[in-house]
């Protein structure tokens, strides 16, 4: 398996990496929707809520400051090292990613190399006039006074730059995602379920249009049977396996 995906690795010019929460999981960081995932003892608080409720706001950021995610503490994991070292060393690389931990560009990845298709947790903006906001001097404010913050600027809402349920997905982010989709010659999935649309439609659309599928999963997902190859394993024990 890790020869063929190597040599798929090897002969690539245009990769494309497609991450999901299972890249993450060895940083400790919980996946949503495996047996152990966070939906499984918390339920989302939709977007619409977040909006019309103060009461949903202030739980949203009590569970935010709260480290709910475990995403204050994480560090990239050998998977996501060695996956920038793979990008790094392609001359054209690009990755998309579900994920909203910031590990991608903690591993070495440059901004411009990521997509980010559910946005990032580790800042937050405002709303109305997206002006950015980082977590420390809200999460201090928050405990002082218990009140969901306002934007400093307009007054509007501020939210983590995350995408939530029920809020529209991210337009320019998605045209990119599927413009990189469009041209790849090899696209390889890691750590998704690939059940959540549309950033599931990705690697259809690679597909498609001549890509080779790769997934890589520790569990089997509904798009196996169109890919060229599929790898049930860890990812970090298995990227570990590709020298370029």
């Amino acid at each position: 398996m890790s020869l063929k995906l190597q040599h798929l690795i090897e002969k690539s010019k245009k990769l494309v990496f497609f991450t999901g929460a299972g890249i993450s999981t060895n940083s400790g960081i919980p996946d949503f929707r495996g047996p152990k995932g966070v939906w499984k003892t918390a339920t989302p608080i939709y977007f619409q809520d977040f909006i019309s409720s103060k009461e949903k706001r202030i739980e949203s950021w009590e569970r935010k400051f709260s480290n709910e995610l475990s995403i204050d503490s994480a560090k990239p994991n050998s998977g996501h090292v060695k996956l920038a070292e793979i990008m790094n060393k392609k001359e054209e690389a690009h990755l998309i990613t579900q994920n909203v931990d910031n590990l991608h560009q903690d591993s070495g990845i440059d901004d411009s190399n990521i997509t980010e298709l559910h946005g990032n947790a580790t800042y937050a903006k405002c709303l109305n006039c997206y002006a950015r906001y980082e977590l420390s001097p809200l999460k201090k404010e928050f405990l002082a006074t218990k009140e969901s913050p306002s934007c400093t600027i307009c007054g509007g809402i501020i939210k983590t730059a995350t995408i939530s349920f029920g809020q529209a997905m991210p337009e320019e982010e998605m045209i990119t995602a599927q413009r990189v989709s469009i041209k790849s010659d090899l696209f390889i999935c890691l750590g998704s379920s690939l059940s959540v649309f549309p950033a599931a439609d990705l690697p259809l659309l690679a597909k498609e249009t001549g890509a080779s599928l790769v997934i890589i999963n520790n569990e089997p997902t509904q798009m196996d049977h169109l890919s060229d190859l599929v790898i049930n394993r860890d990812i970090s024990e298995t990227l570990s396996e590709i020298t370029l």
